[in-house]
Formats: C-alpha cells, sequence, structure tokens
C-alpha cells in the first residue's frame, strides 16, 4: 500500500475501516463515493453498518443521512438500509432492500437530477456536510488524490465535508490515473462564467482531486472490486426497439436534418441501451463521439472497435468481463476516455451546446408524450430521475425507450395518462418501442395522441414492413441505395418501419433495476 499512498502524513492515519466507521455519530449527514456501482465506498459503510446493527440491539437507533453520486451496491446502500441506518437518502438508489424501506416509509428518499445536487449542496440545502468517505485509487507525495472509477459528487463532497475519511482501494488499476478531469472552475449565482468545453474530448481541468489534508481523520486500506453490473445479451424486444431507433437516424440523416453524421451519443444503462449500441456497430458507424454518465460494456466495445473515438462520463458501469477487458487494455482507453465530475457530464450548459442525442430507458409513456421514469403505479418508486432529465430537457433529439408491455404482457407501456410525470410532453421528442417509433416533434397534443399509438402494442399479427436504409457521412456502406422505398409518413419524418411495424412479438418483462430511469 505504500506505493499507493505517498503523502507521509496521510499513511500516518491508516487505521482500520472499523476504527474509522467509529468516527461517525447518529444524526450525521455523510457524503459517500459512488455512481452506478463504481468507485464506492466499500469497507466503512459495512463497518458502520455492524455498528448500527449492535446499537440497534441495545435499543439505541444509529441513523444517518446519506448522499452519494448516483447508486451504489449492496456493500453500501444495501448494508446501511438493512441495518436501519439511514433516515435520508439522495439522489438516487437502485438497491432493493433500500427500495423497499422507502417504498415502506422507513426512509426518506429525496430523487432528484443529479446535475443539482453539487450546486444544491454549496447552497445550504441539504445542511452542513459533516463527513465523506470516498473511494480513491490513490495519494500523491503532495495530497492531491488520483480519483477512483467514478467522480460523481466526489470534489464537492472534499470541498464541503467538515472531516474526511479515505478508502485507498488496491483493486482499482494504477493506470486510472490520468483518466479524469477535474474541473475546478464552477462558482454560485451571480458569479458564474461560462464552461469552456466545446468538444467532448477537451480537458478544462486536471486529473487530480484536491483535499485540504487537515480534513483527513482517517485512512483505509481497501482491496475490492466494484459492483459488477452482469451484461447480458439483448433480448428481441431490445433488438426491435434498437432497430427502429438506427432506422429512424439514418432517415434522419438522409434528410439532412444530422448534418450527414450523428451527434454526440449520451446513453442510459440496461440492455436496451446495449442493443442501440451494438446496433450502431452493425450499422457501419465510425469515429462517433459520446458524452455521457456512465459507460458500461456496450460502448467499451465500440471503443475498441473505432465506432466510438472518443467518450467523455462520469463513471463506468462494467460486468465482470467488462471490468478485465478494461484493466488488460488499460493504456488504450486511457486515451479515449475521460471521467469528469457529475456536475460537468450531465450540465445543461453544456449538453446544450454540444448537441447530444439523448437515449434513455422509461417506465412508460402517455399518447401525449408525458414520460414516467420512476414510479410503478404512480406511487412505488423504482430507482429515480437520475440524468435522463438533464440530458433529455437539454439535448437536441430526446430518446426515451421501453419495450410495449411487461409482465407477461399484462400492462402496457404506452398509458392515456402516465401515472407520474418526470418528463412532460416538452421535454420528449422520441418514444420507442419494439412495436415502433414515434416522432412528436412539432406535432399539437391531438396529433401526439394520435401518433403515439404507433409505439403501443398492437393486437394484429401482421408482419412486420421493414425498411432498411443506409446513410451518408459516417456509415460504411453509405453508397448502398435503400433496399425498400419509404412508406407512408410518421409524423413529420416520413420514417416508414416504425409506422408500418405492427408484428406481435414476444411479451417482456419488468425493466432492469437500473433500467427504468438510467443514471
Amino acid at each position: 500500500m505504500q506505493d499507493r499512498i505517498r503523502h507521509v502524513g496521510m499513511h500516518n492515519r491508516l487505521m482500520s475501516a472499523e476504527r474509522a466507521a467509529a468516527l461517525t455519530r447518529p444524526g450525521m449527514t455523510v457524503a459517500m463515493s459512488g455512481f452506478t456501482g463504481a468507485g464506492y465506498s466499500k469497507s466503512v459503510p459495512r463497518a458502520l453498518a455492524a455498528r448500527m446493527e449492535a446499537a440497534a440491539a441495545a435499543g439505541e437507533p444509529f441513523r444517518i443521512k446519506v448522499l452519494t453520486g448516483a447508486s451504489t451496491a449492496p456493500e453500501l446502500d444495501g448494508a446501511l438500509a438493512k441495518a436501519n441506518g439511514m433516515e435520508l437518502r439522495l439522489p438516487y438508489q437502485s438497491d432493493p432492500v433500500l427500495r423497499e424501506r422507502i417504498n415502506n416509509g422507513e426512509i426518506d428518499y429525496i430523487d432528484m437530477h443529479l446535475s443539482h445536487v453539487a450546486q444544491h449542496t454549496w447552497s445550504g440545502f441539504f445542511g452542513n456536510i459533516d463527513l465523506a468517505v470516498i473511494e480513491v485509487a490513490g495519494i500523491l507525495r503532495d495530497g492531491r488524490l488520483i480519483p477512483s472509477s467514478s467522480v460523481g459528487n466526489n470534489k464537492t463532497w472534499l470541498d464541503q465535508a467538515d472531516q474526511i475519511i479515505l478508502e485507498v482501494n488496491a483493486f482499482q488499476p494504477a493506470g486510472l490515473e490520468g483518466m479524469h478531469d477535474i474541473y475546478y472552475g464552477t462558482a454560485l449565482p451571480p458569479d458564474r462564467k461560462p464552461i469552456p468545453l466545446t468538444a467532448a474530448d477537451e480537458r478544462i481541468g486536471e486529473p487530480y482531486l484536491h483535499v485540504d489534508s487537515a480534513k483527513v481523520v482517517a485512512v483505509v486500506s481497501t482491496d475490492a472490486p466494484d459492483r459488477n453490473s452482469p451484461f447480458s445479451a439483448p433480448d428481441e424486444a431490445s433488438r426491435e426497439i434498437a432497430g427502429h431507433l438506427l432506422d429512424f437516424v439514418d432517415h434522419e440523416i438522409q434528410r439532412g436534418k444530422l448534418a450527414g453524421k450523428l451527434l454526440l451519443l449520451q446513453s442510459g444503462v440496461g440492455n436496451i441501451a446495449n442493443a442501440v449500441l451494438a446496433a450502431l456497430s452493425e450499422g457501419g458507424y465510425k469515429a462517433l463521439t459520446a458524452y455521457t454518465e456512465v459507460i458500461q460494456d456496450g460502448m467499451l466495445n465500440l471503443i475498441r472497435n473505432g465506432v466510438i473515438k472518443m467518450a467523455s462520463a462520469t463513471s463506468f458501469s462494467l460486468s465482470a468481463a467488462g471490468v478485465k477487458e478494461f484493466n488488460d487494455n488499460i493504456d488504450f482507453y486511457r486515451s479515449r476516455i475521460l471521467l469528469r465530475p457529475q456536475e460537468i457530464s450531465n450540465h445543461p450548459e453544456l449538453i446544450r451546446r454540444l448537441g447530444v442525442i439523448a437515449m434513455n430507458g422509461m417506465i412508460e409513456a402517455d399518447i401525449y408524450g408525458n414520460v414516467n421514469s420512476t414510479h410503478f403505479a404512480g406511487s412505488k418508486v423504482m430507482n429515480g430521475i437520475g440524468g435522463s432529465g438533464d440530458f433529455a430537457r437539454n439535448g437536441s433529439l430526446s430518446v426515451f425507450m421501453s419495450p410495449s408491455t411487461a409482465k407477461s404482457g399484462s400492462i402496457s407501456g404506452i398509458v392515456p395518462m402516465v401515472s407520474h410525470v418526470d418528463h412532460t410532453e416538452h421535454d420528449a421528442m422520441i418514444i420507442v418501442t419494439d412495436q415502433g417509433l414515434a416522432d412528436l416533434r412539432g406535432l399539437a397534443p391531438k396529433q401526439r395522441a394520435q401518433l403515439s399509438s404507433t409505439a403501443a402494442r398492437t393486437p394484429t399479427t401482421a408482419p412486420c414492413s421493414r425498411t432498411t436504409t443506409t446513410a451518408p457521412g459516417e456509415r460504411a456502406s453509405a453508397s448502398t441505395p435503400p433496399t425498400s422505398s419509404p412508406s407512408p409518413s410518421l409524423g413529420t419524418t416520413g420514417l416508414s418501419k416504425p409506422a408500418t411495424c405492427t408484428c406481435n412479438r414476444a411479451a417482456s418483462q419488468t425493466p432492469q433495476s437500473d433500467n427504468a430511469a438510467p443514471e
């Protein structure tokens, strides 16, 4: 561990997770690292959960408020929720134990746009940050910190917390050093200046996090992997959704709406997102750019294959195989991936300036274009809105995707009116299911309602009319003419396939936990 903790003073503060956890007191507001199961604190939360369970057994409840970047893992959210050690959680979660306690009314939950968390913290909306527990990959001799596999809100937590516990995780590859871009130029109104980022591959900060060493009260050595999100092959519904969306994109390029190439990509997490990314590779696209929150296996594959030349994000969310691929080829990826604070990766100013195609999952949409990303039956929270609102409202093209049905076909994903509204009809442009695609741009509410039925499940078993098109610009097969001519128009696009695709396909299942509202 000597090579990971090079600062003499901080090396002298090495202690066990149990001793570090003892620094936490009931009622504290504790900010922890972590975003989509990457870079979260691993040892201290479990030790803290053990303290909470012992306190509860002695009749002395021990509860704290917990803030993070986004979702974490069973070692953090699950352990603290099981110990009944949280009174408040924000801004996003995906743990089943925590979710159950939230829905039972045992834990208060603030579900919020991820781009707002840092600003609201600096503005004092959450009160004083008593303690921060942050995972890092190393500590330099001068005290600067090598960020881990996610950045999230760590810059803000380090700046705002009264006391800090650092978890130095030797499992994280040393090659992460240099992959981060931490921007220290943000400010509160009225003193803000434009953020000087005009391309996803630009660096505007530095590779390290700053910390006041006087606030560091403990350093804990860990050697544990991130939550390895399982990667499964896209199912039939996901492949159909990807096909509809890519046909639409081809058509937009042919009409000159995308200037002969794709804009920057933002992709949520889950099987549907991975299916869309796989379709990009199969479609012959090259040298694309991503400005997103999370890098999954699918995006890692596109970087490896040259489909994506550069990806800017705030975190990884990889399977065990994805972690191995990344670690084995980290020198290759270091020049093609930048990890930034989530207040930058999700910043509305930058999303709007760069022009992003935002692709996110949903639980349901209604015929007017209102989207529910967070609640089942209007009352039971699934995960949270995450970053989907940051990208949907400010992206050049906002796309929401979901299977047309859930629960073996008993629940429709397209309804007359959603049971809970996260994204209003003013933010949703494109709705895609396995049954079709509805382009809602430029349409009045009555027109939207008439069109949205194309994305709903239909009882007919008539065969699909598939229109295969190729596009100019970045498609490898740009010179190949379409194999069939367009059918009647869909909305204002003239895209045929979604309007005519009325196959009766296999019913989908309940959306996976991180896909209902991508981070």
